[in-house]
C-alpha cells in the first residue's frame, strides 16, 4: 500500500531510541524527511548514524532540546522547518510510591509529557490550518486510562494528553488537518529491557521467563501476553501520519496488546 507521504516532513519528539525511534524509521523507509530529537547532540548523532547504515537514502537530520528546559524547547521552535506531521513522543516515567513525589517531580512531569506537546503543536498547528494540511499524534498510555498505582504522575500525564489531543482537533473542522492520539501498551523498549535485565541477574533467571513473569503479575488482563514491541505502535502512528487517514480525527486509538478491558 502507497501511505503517500513522500515528500512530506515530520518531527518526532523524543526519538533516539524506543517508540519514537521505530516511528522515525519507519516514516524515513515510506519517504519522508525525518527531523529527530534527544536531549543530547550524542545521542542524536548516534541515532542518525544507526538510521542512515540502515536507510542510506533517508533525508534525516536532528535537534538536540531537552523538553524539561524551556529554553531548549524555544530554541528547537525558532529553528524548525515546516513541518506536516508532527508526532508528540517524547516522555519520562518511573515508579515511586505516591506520598514520595515532591512537588517538583509533579511539574517536571507535566512540563516534559504534557506542555512539550502543546508548546510544539501550539507552533505548529496554525501553520498546519493555514496550509490546510498536517498530522499531530500523541503518543499516550493504557496507563492513562488504567492508573498504575506506583506511577500515579505518569498516568496524569498520559490522561492530560487524551484530553488535549481531542481539544484539538475540535480546531480541526472541515480541514485537511487531524489530531489523533495513540494509546499505547506495556512496550518493549530500551528502558524496560534495562529494568528487565537488571532482574534477570538478581534472580538468576533467563530474560524470557522475567518477561513472561512480568506479564502475567504487571498486566494479567493482556490479550497479546507479551510485550509490545516499538514497531508494533509505529505502524499505527505512521498510517494515522498518511493522507490515507483522513476520517480519522479526534480518534484515541488502541495499541496496547488488548491490556485495557473495556469494549471503548
Amino acid at each position: 500500500m502507497d501511505l503517500q507521504l513522500r515528500s512530506k516532513t515530520a518531527f518526532v519528539s523524543g526519538s533516539t531510541q524506543g517508540i519514537g525511534f521505530a516511528i522515525a524509521r519507519l516514516l524515513l523507509i515510506e519517504g519522508v524527511k525525518v527531523i529527530i530529537n534527544g536531549r543530547t547532540q550524542e545521542k542524536i548523532d548516534t541515532a542518525v548514524e544507526k538510521l542512515k547504515q540502515e536507510i542510506p537514502a533517508a533525508t534525516i537530520s536532528g535537534i538536540a532540546a531537552d523538553f524539561a528546559n524551556v529554553d531548549e524547547v524555544n530554541k528547537l521552535l525558532a529553528i524548525l522547518p515546516e513541518i506536516d506531521i508532527l508526532i508528540n513522543n517524547v516522555g519520562i516515567f518511573d515508579l515511586k510510591p505516591f506520598a514520595d513525589i515532591r512537588d517538583e517531580e509533579w511539574t517536571k512531569f507535566f512540563e516534559v509529557n504534557v506542555l512539550s506537546g502543546i508548546r510544539l503543536s501550539r507552533s505548529l498547528l496554525p501553520k498546519m490550518l493555514a496550509k490546510n494540511q498536517g498530522r499531530i499524534i500523541f503518543i499516550s498510555s493504557e496507563s492513562g486510562i488504567n492508573i498504575p498505582e506506583h506511577m500515579i504522575h505518569y498516568g496524569m500525564t498520559k490522561t492530560a494528553m487524551l484530553s488535549i489531543s481531542r481539544g484539538l482537533a475540535q480546531l480541526t473542522k472541515n480541514t485537511a488537518v487531524t489530531v489523533n492520539t495513540i494509546i499505547g501498551g506495556p512496550t518493549y523498549s530500551e528502558g524496560v529491557a534495562g529494568a528487565v535485565g537488571q532482574i534477570s541477574a538478581a534472580q538468576k533467571q533467563p530474560v524470557e521467563q522475567v518477561k513472561k513473569d512480568l506479564m502475567k503479575t504487571l498486566n494479567p488482563t493482556s490479550l497479546l501476553q507479551r510485550f509490545i514491541d516499538p514497531s508494533e505502535i509505529a505502524t499505527l502512528a505512521v498510517y494515522l501520519a498518511s493522507p490515507l487517514s483522513i476520517a480519522t480525527n479526534g480518534a484515541a486509538l488502541r495499541a496496547d496488546g488488548g491490556v485495557l478491558n473495556t469494549i471503548i
